[in-house]
């Protein structure tokens, strides 16, 4: 009996004829239903519900969330795959100084290892017009890590210089790691702005710092890391965007320019997936 009543509430509470719309102007009237010894109310105005058994009141509050103008989202993270689109010219002086014998083969990543992991502290969403376009902002780590297919890749310092080491043959990992301290702003679109997952786009710029970088090889159970900025660029300046799909949220970035100060042309990106409240 229990079951048949509260199919019988689910039915009256979702049915498109229970809410009543005022177009007159008029005080809004509440809607009863009584079933039994069960009384259904359906406030006017809202989409708030009230179910009164005996002695018993019970609020339904609505499943719609009035959009602040100022919302504020606390440890987002992504995780996804770092690459870069290499342009170098490696028949060029440049390039042969700074990493001396080289080709494109060199510098091929392992797609299922290179990463990327971002930990934005927070993000800010301030409403401009009608909560569908806002203004999108925040700061957090970019943590970028390059694992090489030819594990002999060697990084050296003071001055750079890239070379084959045949010491690191059969090393089981290899990676260049640069981390940034970023600064992303988007102009952001959200078609549902009464939904707190929902579906929209971001896109816009980000500004990061690299306050890190390393090489780091690991063969059998030894492991050393070399740290230094390796004439990487300390600036990263990014096109950036955001797509929210429901529950699924994707990212993605791609640098104004090469990640390399001199030498090499490569441009990094990152795609992935985003772990946020919205």
């Amino acid at each position: 009996m229990k079951s048949i009543l509260l199919v019988c509430v689910a039915a009256c509470l979702f049915h498109p004829g229970f809410a009543q719309e005022d177009t007159t102007g008029k005080k809004e009237t509440n809607d009863t239903i009584r079933i039994g010894g069960m009384i259904i109310i359906k406030k006017g105005g809202t989409n708030d519900s009230e179910i009164i058994t005996g002695e018993k009141t019970v609020r339904i509050p609505s499943r719609r969330r009035k959009p602040e103008n100022l919302t504020t989202n606390w440890w987002i993270f992504d995780i996804g795959y770092s690459g870069f689109e290499d342009k170098t010219n490696y028949a060029s002086a440049e390039a042969q100084a700074f990493a001396p014998g080289s080709t494109e083969d060199w510098f091929d990543l392992r797609g299922g290892k290179s990463r990327s992991v971002n930990i934005w502290v927070f993000m800010q969403r301030l409403n401009m017009i009608k909560h569908v376009v806002n203004l999108k902002y925040g700061i957090g780590l970019e943590l970028n890590n390059y694992f090489f297919d030819d594990e002999s890749i060697r990084f050296e310092k003071n001055p750079t210089l890239v070379t084959m080491d045949p010491t690191l043959k059969g090393a089981k990992k290899n990676k260049l790691a640069a981390d940034y301290l970023t600064v992303p702003l988007m102009l952001n679109f959200n078609f549902t702005p009464e939904r707190r997952n929902g579906f929209g786009f971001s896109a816009g710029i980000s500004a990061g710092y690299m306050y890190s970088a390393r090489q780091k090889v690991k063969i059998s159970d030894d492991k050393f890391k070399i740290h230094n900025d390796f004439d990487l660029e300390r600036w990263k300046l990014s096109y950036i965007g955001e797509v929210n799909l429901g529950l699924v949220k994707l990212y993605g970035s791609y640098a104004f320019e090469s990640m390399w100060e001199k030498g090499l042309d490569q441009t990094p990106y990152n795609v992935g997936l985003r772990f946020s409240n919205w």
